[in-house]
């Protein structure tokens, strides 16, 4: 179904979600696509608010209903016409309605055109952005990276032609290739959710302390360990030398948390460094895109494994849901502004 179209006052943009398992993000847009104010509920997908007694409690979607007002009511009050995107885990198959993969490459017009309505009892539709499928003997999937793809490349349009690289790192890590508004293929590493799953859940965390501030040299040192001589041995061996390293006295209690990062982080970047050594597209250019001090990590890992110095991006997930409003017609494209909500900048190793 095409996206619907909508009569709002000029000085109206869009209210644009960034909908996950565990969190939803709202950002009320501005007309020229600036992020006038971001609110920020623990209404993910999987914690939606209590049900009441009203049967309409009882509707599908009634659940995501209650989260969308809790988080943006008033916004929706103030101005009834203002288009709704979402993006994100609220297009599963456990969302407020599934919004279908689309096969990889795809293009920011492919996504457009892809919008999925989930219709609300008052008021518009709630647009959602479909996912990604990369077919293949060992698959890949995607909800809401693709958008902050898109935010990014936006923010480079004017400085990069060719092939670009973008780092997403999280619980589910993953690196983007892509190239003038084109999604071409990707990785997914799963760094996060294995280091919590170890420091929380296995013998490993039972000799960890918590450090008051990020250990930069233990860090390091499992950066090492990971490209080192011994780095045929492989991260199943490497982890067990957290505890090792802890029961003979050469690595604190402290920097046990940032040396284990160091080995699973290692591993990412030098998988990710084969990976792109049998592709025979060079990637021009390096984005990373995500919490500061995880950017901030990774860019020392990329350093350390020969890859250039990157670039952060910021707010790049709002600015793609601007870009794929813009292409779907939910949203009219304003006169050129000064400022953009996209910023870049070197980040320091």
């Amino acid at each position: 179904m095409a996206p619907a179209r909508y009569l709002v006052p000029a000085e109206a943009g869009l209210i644009a979600l960034d909908w996950g398992t565990s969190a939803l993000r709202a950002f009320r847009m501005g007309a020229h696509g600036e992020v006038l104010e971001t609110r920020h509920r623990p209404w993910g997908i999987m914690n939606l608010p209590p049900t009441t007694a009203s049967a309409a409690d009882i509707e599908p979607g009634a659940a995501f209903e209650r989260a969308l007002q809790d988080t943006c009511g008033d916004w929706l009050a103030a101005t009834p016409g203002l288009p709704l995107l979402a993006c994100g885990m609220v297009g599963s198959a456990q969302g407020w309605r599934e919004a279908k993969y689309l096969p990889t490459p795809t293009s920011l017009d492919a996504l457009a055109r892809g919008l999925t309505l989930a219709e609300r009892r008052d008021g518009p539709p709630l647009h959602i952005v479909p996912g990604l499928l990369q077919q293949g003997t060992l698959p890949n999937v995607m909800r809401g990276e693709e958008t902050q793809v898109l935010g990014v490349l936006a923010g480079l349009a004017l400085r990069a032609d060719g092939p670009v690289l973008i780092g997403l790192p999280g619980t589910h890590s993953k690196w983007v290739l892509a190239r003038q508004g084109h999604i071409e293929q990707f990785h997914t590493f799963m760094t996060g959710e294995v280091f919590a799953a170890l420091r929380g859940h296995t013998i490993l965390g039972k000799t960890m302390q918590a450090a008051v501030t990020p250990d930069d040299d233990a860090f390091a040192r499992g950066l090492e360990v990971a490209r080192g001589s011994d780095a045929a041995l492989g991260l199943l061996s490497h982890i067990f030398s957290t505890r090792t390293l802890g029961l003979t006295g050469a690595l604190a209690p402290t920097a046990q948390a940032d040396y284990l990062s160091g080995l699973l982080i290692g591993h990412e970047v030098a998988s990710l460094s084969r990976a792109q050594d049998q592709t025979p597209t060079t990637p021009q250019t390096l984005v990373l895109c995500g919490e500061p001090d995880l950017c901030r990590r990774y860019a020392i890992a990329l350093q350390t494994y020969g890859f250039a110095a990157p670039t952060i991006a910021t707010q790049a997930t709002a600015t793609g849901l601007w870009q794929i409003a813009l292409a779907a017609g939910l949203v009219v494209a304003p006169e050129p502004s000064p400022s953009h909500p996209f910023t870049a900048g070197s980040l320091p190793a």
